[in-house]
């Protein structure tokens, strides 16, 4: 695996993980655990920022200076760092780059990203990404017991602002740092970060005794009669338009307003970082048909020219591809999953996966100048296509990257071994109201290899459950009134 060659400029963010004398664990909820390079120099009470518990965003690479060990970048605002079992004192340091002017803060929290703020560290721009320097914080009520702390990244704008070297706990280190490389150095606090398995934070856990009961109301439904000889295709939808925009994303930083890009969100009215499963439910109003569906979706609003240009509509196709469509089951209440990479910045030419189309007469006419978009004819506009997973684990609402509790099929077209539950495919389409031209665009998460997707369900039982059984598992093209 490759190493980010220092001091190279930064470009995209490449979400890469270093190789390292010991070696990176993949733990059960795909998030990537680390210890410390086996060159980083010993000082005592000192935390290597790569001997995370688990992580968000972040990138471990090699250390340009005579410090030594590796450090951990590309981190942005709302990128994360965990560290599991540390003691806090009153003072906490960090050694940090920057190479960015806008500079930031790392937040060090308690418990949570969302916990008790403990400190403040400030970054400033330091003269580059192996430029290091020291910046402390005071903690004014240090926890009394060892438990999780929370790093997070906080910044006005949505590049890469700051790498990470290391963290000290307590009073500033008295040791002076070696100029030479220890073969044989392990981080102090912790001595080993373990590996995440499917039980521990950022995992949300179904209600078994609430599921079984929605699964046995399901299961009781008769089938309706198929009449007018539909289209054999699993499938019904809800049709939707945009309903109010906002810089929060309950699933990736509930309950911190205005940490995210902007979003286009979809569906219930009152969706924002405290949305829960109960607010959805609790509010009627809603940009979608039916009215039935009172869940949340959202996109990262797009921008021509600098002004925002929302879809005049978005279709939510619930469907299947499996082989045997009658294996589904509705979704469980406050079910909630991502797809795409908001932080996935590369290059799209014509034939790169992942792109944004012409729909309409005339199609693609051109390419904007930096070939990452499509300039459609005047009878066509851009149009995008998000689809997810649809097998389930069966045991999570949610997981940690808010992926890892959903997957594909096998190879047969089937549910099977990690994920042995068939959901309903979900797929959003949007239709945007341009043409496009020469100048192209930009979503608020970046290039357009960072288009994502995210949903919330919401549903009222019954009308979900008989739009599954009656058009999916009879696999009859239905339409947004779940009729034939």
């Amino acid at each position: 695996m490759p190493l980010h060659v220092l001091p190279e400029p930064r470009r995209g963010r490449s979400r890469v993980i270093a190789a390292s004398a010991v070696v990176a664990v993949l733990g059960a909820s795909g998030v990537y655990i680390a210890t410390a390079d086996a060159a980083e120099t010993v000082v005592p009470g000192r935390l290597q920022a790569e001997a995370y518990s688990a992580q968000s965003g972040a990138q471990p690479e090699k250390t340009g200076d005579a410090d030594g060990g590796r450090n951990v970048g590309w981190l942005a605002s709302g990128d994360w760092l965990r560290y599991d079992n540390v003691r806090v004192g009153t003072t906490i340091q960090a050694r940090i780059a920057s190479d960015n002017t806008a500079g930031g803060t790392i937040e060090l929290r308690a418990g949570s990203a969302t916990g008790a703020l403990l400190a403040s560290i400030p970054v400033t721009k330091t003269g580059g990404w192996q430029k290091w320097t020291t910046a402390s914080a005071t903690v004014k009520q240090p926890p009394a017991d060892a438990q999780s702390l929370v790093a997070v990244m906080k910044s006005g704008q949505k590049s890469d602002f700051v790498n990470i070297n290391w963290f000290t706990l307590g009073a500033a280190p008295t040791s002076t740092p070696a100029t030479s490389a220890s073969a044989s150095a392990t981080p102090v606090v912790p001595a080993t970060a373990a590996p995440t398995t499917a039980t521990g934070a950022g995992w949300v856990d179904v209600d078994q005794a609430k599921w079984q009961a929605q699964l046995a109301e399901f299961k009781a439904m008769t089938p309706r009669p198929i009449t007018n000889d539909p289209v054999r295709v699993a499938e019904f939808n809800a049709s939707c338009t945009v309903s109010h925009s906002k810089t929060d994303d309950p699933i990736v930083f509930p309950n911190l307003p205005g940490a995210s890009h902007m979003h286009s969100f979809l569906g219930n009215d009152s969706t924002d970082a405290s949305t829960t499963t109960e607010t959805l439910l609790k509010n009627a109003g809603s940009s979608c048909k039916p009215s039935a569906d009172q869940s949340a979706y959202w996109i990262p609003t797009l921008y021509e020219n600098g002004k925002a240009i929302e879809p005049h509509g978005v279709t939510v196709y619930y469907g299947s591809r499996l082989a045997d469509t009658t294996k589904t089951v509705p979704f469980p209440q406050g079910f909630r999953m991502i797809v795409g990479d908001a932080k996935r910045q590369v290059d799209t030419p014509k034939g790169a996966p992942g792109q944004f189309w012409c729909g309409g007469v005339g199609g693609e006419t051109g390419r904007s100048s930096d070939g990452n978009w499509p300039i459609c004819a005047k009878t066509a506009e851009l149009t995008f296509q998000l689809t997810f997973p649809d097998c389930w684990d069966g045991v999570h609402l949610d997981s940690p990257d808010h992926k890892s509790h959903v997957g594909p099929a096998d190879s047969k077209g089937v549910c099977s071994g990690k994920y042995p539950v068939a959901i309903p495919s979900l797929s959003f389409v949007i239709g945007y109201p341009t043409s496009g031209s020469a100048a192209g665009f930009e979503l608020a998460s970046g290039n357009a290899s960072s288009m994502h997707g995210d949903a919330f369900f919401a549903w009222d039982n019954a009308a979900l459950g008989h739009r599954v059984r009656d058009c999916i598992v009879q696999k009859a093209k239905c339409n947004t009134n779940g009729t034939f």
